[in-house]
């Protein structure tokens, strides 16, 4: 082997990690870029600085200081940035599994979508989570089981505000409604907007927690919401929704016929003899 040769060789593999620590360090900022995280990287940076100038201008007290509490700055940094590198390697065990798993799931969540347009109609708060690789074991425990399948119907009938379980989030596990009236670690991220109540901040925790995928709908507006990666996307329209949902769940969603909320209401009329209660999709109760 030529000297040419290992030379270039040499000059591959360096081109190779240097690229390899600039991307590791780029998905880092990406991460922290907007949590509450980032002012407190700026700190730690700010030490790094201080440190390295205590060393080259030869500050033996400043020095002996940091090269003292060197050693804990490592369990500092865990402890402060816990919630940060639980996402990255939930998110880097999630891409795994994509990679792994097969691309033929099916599962189409438009009953999702059909309620969060009826609940946006009708001004019903509404906190639906979609579990995905990450589980939610923890927190379906603090809700009631339900574990029956996942239909447009029954969450109507779960967030309906008369009923006992509207209160708390519904968890949803592939087809199935796993839990109701769940609690949800409220996110402490001071850059959300004050305009967003505990719904809202709730649908966020969880994905700060978790992977998963938070749909809100709020009670006071209306507006449908989509929460995913700590970060919240406001006043989505029902396709833009799906669009989401399908992307997100990397399943392909064909657009659902919308019911409205008229078309949920029952109009009575009286006949001779006869109250009849008629839901205007063609079905009829006598009562």
């Amino acid at each position: 082997m030529t000297l040419s040769t290992i030379w270039s060789h040499i000059s591959v593999v360096s081109i190779i990690d240097i690229l390899l620590v600039a991307f590791l360090i780029y998905q880092f900022l990406m991460l922290v870029r907007g949590t509450r995280a980032a002012p407190m990287l700026i700190g730690v940076a700010t030490m790094g600085l201080v440190f390295y100038f205590a060393h080259v201008e030869g500050l033996r007290a400043l020095n002996w200081l940091l090269s003292t509490m060197l050693p804990y700055v490592v369990f500092v940094l865990i402890v402060v940035f816990q919630t940060e590198i639980r996402r990255a390697l939930a998110n880097l065990g999630s891409r795994i599994s994509m990679m792994r798993s097969s691309s033929s799931a099916a599962d189409v969540y438009d009953d999702i979508v059909l309620a969060a347009n009826l609940f946006s109609q009708n001004g019903t708060g509404a906190l639906i989570v979609i579990e995905r690789e990450i589980g939610l074991r923890t927190y379906i425990e603090s809700g009631v089981a339900l574990d029956a399948r996942l239909s447009y119907d029954l969450l109507a009938t779960v967030f309906r505000p008369s009923a006992p379980l509207h209160d708390g989030a519904v968890i949803v596990q592939r087809d199935r409604i796993a839990a109701a009236a769940c609690f949800l670690p409220l996110s402490m991220n001071p850059v959300l907007s004050t305009q967003l109540g505990t719904r809202h901040r709730a649908g966020i925790g969880i994905t700060e927690e978790t992977d998963a995928v938070a749909v809100i709908v709020s009670e006071e507006t209306g507006a449908i919401s989509l929460a995913v990666a700590g970060s919240i996307e406001r006043d989505l329209t029902v396709e833009r929704l799906r669009e989401r949902l399908s992307h997100l769940l990397r399943r392909y969603a064909p657009a659902p016929i919308l019911r409205s909320a008229i078309e949920d209401s029952f109009v009575e009329e009286e006949t001779p003899g006869t109250q009849v209660s008629r839901r205007q999709d063609g079905g009829r109760d006598d009562r």
